[in-house]
């Protein structure tokens, strides 16, 4: 029988959260893209907790919104309780996080994927990457992909692949004794593509990751819990949804606690344990351990949380966060039913944990695509990072920067400066990692810039140039942007004078009298006061959206801190835009040490800025290199 090969212009294989961004991305620019799963039931699913954002989280998901993504779309419309995270904090940690249905959101994305134009999605399973030899001189590719073979043998011939397996390669799940070779949720796992991966010479290495049980929401006991209720006021994740229409009725959570009886249980099982009894190859995450862990390797607590989350509107299924595990199914009931409130639980879903064949990242341009292969880039979990936000995140770079190449135009990287987005791919192609990744706001250097209130503001531009945001959006977001600016003047150049009136006003808002007259913005870096508390003496004010009036009052409360911010930018900026070319012979740079020669070899670092946060260079190696440059420029 004759091969079956269809054309397409880029691939897209897996549909979980960060090949749903990556397939739209292109599409949206225009490009013929083909998006596979092993089971369409599993577009955008979410495997583990019931969530979209949290605490830095959901900075990515305002940026991938920003730049034209979809998730911040589909959870506003999906999800059934929402908070604002850490509010009693400073703007730069705020962080939105919503409890999904995940059904819904499932079924929500899976509707947009397939009424995109340009984009078929198509349940298979990708075995085989087709490349051939690549042969232009001056860049490190030895190959370019070609098109990818599909397990019936059919052939899709196309310029770019893009890889989100997520958790599906190679994946077993672990429950106790128990150890069956399937993908998350008994779904089918990806069996033979991860041969094909190191036949092109790509290193793979092994990491592991867990979920709770999920539990019959009718055999658990409320009174015995903390009520959880999201905000009065919802705030919506993306940028473009009337904040209106997310002022919903919303469900409650709730929070418990484990006890020494619990921990004593789990003691008393270790050597059923998988991770315990070294069945377990692959790392786990360290920022989301399973109960075993936490019981041992926090032997002084002797409670730790458990939150138990609703999975949706029209189902029993509650999530039970903080409690993930490997354990055996009689242990996990045994313990479970040690909690307050969960005395008589009935478990729909035991918890597991899954191991899966993930990529060493530092084998990645800071574009997402492969050092050696070009037109071959990846996405979400395979580079060795763990949750949603984060896969999407890289997703929608990974397809962008697909579709730029194809396309002949400059591609999307974003630094460290610029955005979590940014954050997040440096840490993975420089930082080798050696257990999943997690995004922290603690990791972002320049946390109080890259807030997730102004990810519109930062990043939308960006958006329009690529050509995923309309126009129509780009120009609210400059309208946005001017009376921004305007009413920060406005309260700059308003005084007011040392009236009894305005003595009095400030006496009842606890606040010191004035001896001279104080511009608006001088009174409202004051800590008491605010941009509402002053309407009272601000006659000539003009009604201004929310959105603007949050970032005129960060902006003049904060202006000192933003702007020692920005400087540190600037200083950082210089060693970003000081390029290294891409075949560089650092082995004929003299004075530069042995290890430092090894680790610019193996990381090809774009910039001087990037080979400084490489382990194991030092800054008197950086200081050869930039001599070594600064040489080579004048000989040019």
């Amino acid at each position: 029988m004759a091969e079956i090969r269809e054309k397409a212009d880029v691939c897209i294989i897996g549909a979980g959260h960060a090949g749903c961004e990556a397939a739209l991305a292109c599409a949206r620019l225009g490009l013929e893209t083909v998006i596979f799963t092993v089971s369409v039931d599993s577009i955008a699913l979410m495997p583990c907790n019931p969530n979209i954002g949290g605490s830095s989280k959901g900075h990515l998901v305002r940026e991938v919104d920003a730049l034209g993504g979809e998730m911040g779309k589909v959870i506003d419309r999906t999800f059934i309780q929402s908070k604002m995270l850490n509010q009693s904090k400073g703007p730069a940690v705020h962080s939105l996080r919503a409890q999904a249905d995940k059904a819904e959101y499932t079924r929500c994305m899976r509707k947009v994927l397939e009424n995109q134009d340009h984009l078929i999605v198509k349940q298979a399973e990708v075995c085989e990457l087709l490349a051939e030899e690549y042969k232009e001189e001056a860049a490190l590719y030895e190959k370019r992909i070609t098109g990818v073979r599909i397990a019936t043998g059919i052939v899709y011939e196309c310029q770019a692949v893009v890889l989100c397996t997520g958790t599906y390669l190679n994946a077993r799940c672990l429950c106790g004794e128990s150890i069956v070779h399937t993908g998350p949720n008994g779904l089918q796992a990806a069996s033979y593509l991860s041969a094909s991966l190191q036949s092109l010479g790509i290193e793979l290495r092994r990491f592991k990751t867990g979920t709770p049980a999920r539990m019959d929401r009718r055999s658990l006991d409320f009174d015995q819990m903390e009520e959880q209720k999201g905000d009065e006021r919802v705030i919506p994740f993306s940028f473009s949804t009337d904040p209106e229409e997310v002022q919903i009725e919303q469900v409650s959570c709730y929070l418990t606690y484990t006890n020494e009886k619990t921990h004593q249980i789990i003691r008393e099982n270790l050597d059923r344990s998988p991770i315990y009894a070294g069945v377990i190859e692959g790392t786990g995450p360290r920022y989301c351990p399973s109960i075993e862990d936490k019981v041992v390797k926090f032997a002084d607590k002797n409670r730790h949380q458990v939150f138990i989350e609703p999975e949706g509107l029209h189902t029993n299924e509650m999530y039970v966060g903080g409690m993930s595990s490997s354990l055996p199914e009689d242990v996990q009931l045994a313990m479970y039913r040690t909690v307050p409130g969960l005395e008589h639980c009935r478990i729909v879903r035991n918890a597991y944990a899954i191991e899966y064949d993930c990529i060493n990242a530092i084998q990645l341009k800071n574009t997402l695509e492969f050092k050696k292969i070009k037109g071959l880039f990846s996405g979400g979990q395979l580079n060795g990072s763990s949750g949603y936000e984060e896969a999407a995140a890289q997703g929608l770079v990974a397809g962008v920067n697909a579709a730029m190449e194809i396309m002949g135009r400059d591609p999307l990287v974003m630094d460290r400066s610029e955005s979590y987005i940014g954050v997040l791919i440096d840490d993975l192609v420089t930082k080798e990692t050696m257990e999943p990744y997690r995004m922290m706001t603690s990791r972002a250097e320049y946390r109080l810039l890259l807030r997730q209130d102004n990810a519109d503001l930062r990043l939308g531009k960006k958006g329009y140039e690529i050509g995923l945001l309309s126009q129509e959006r780009y120009h609210k977001l400059c309208e946005k942007e001017k009376a921004i600016k305007d009413e920060v003047q406005r309260l700059k150049s308003v005084f007011a004078g040392a009236s009894e009136k305005h003595q009095l006003f400030l006496e009842r808002h606890g606040s010191a009298r004035l001896r001279t007259g104080a511009s608006l913005a001088e009174l409202m870096c004051r800590p008491e006061l605010s941009y509402e508390i002053l309407k009272e003496i601000d006659p000539d004010r003009r009604p201004l959206p929310s959105d603007v009036t949050e970032q005129v009052e960060i902006e003049i409360k904060y202006e000192g801190y933003i702007e020692r911010q920005t400087r540190q930018v600037q200083q950082y900026k210089k060693m970003e835009h000081k390029k290294i070319p891409e075949t560089l012979d650092y082995y004929q740079i003299k004075n530069l040490r042995i290890e430092a020669r090894q680790k610019l070899d193996a990381y090809r670092p774009v910039s001087l800025g990037q080979a400084s946060r490489i382990s194991g260079v030092s800054p008197s190696d950086i200081s050869v290199l930039l001599i070594y440059l600064e040489h080579m420029g004048q000989q040019q």
